[in-house]
């Protein structure tokens, strides 16, 4: 192998690194929007339905989150 070739992949290591970083930092912050709704839901004295609502909407949430994290260590496993 040449020197550029190996300069040139290691070169593509380094920014699929940096884009997993990326990704990874925007899911943990996402999950972190999730808790802090949560703890904001908690605060609020609701009837029971509205409690029941908020629960549902977190639950929503937080599976649509799993699903990007699943993806995102999908999309980076197979790279």
């Amino acid at each position: 192998m040449s020197v550029t070739l190996i300069l040139h992949k290691m070169e593509q290591i380094e920014l699929h690194d940096k884009e997993w970083e990326e990704d990874w930092k925007n899911i943990v912050e996402i999950f972190d929007a999730i808790d802090h709704l949560e703890q904001l839901f908690n605060s609020l004295d609701v009837p029971y339905l509205r409690e029941i609502q908020q629960k549902v909407l977190l639950l929503n949430l937080e599976k649509y989150a799993w699903s990007l994290q699943n993806y995102i260590v999908e999309k980076y496993s197979k790279a």
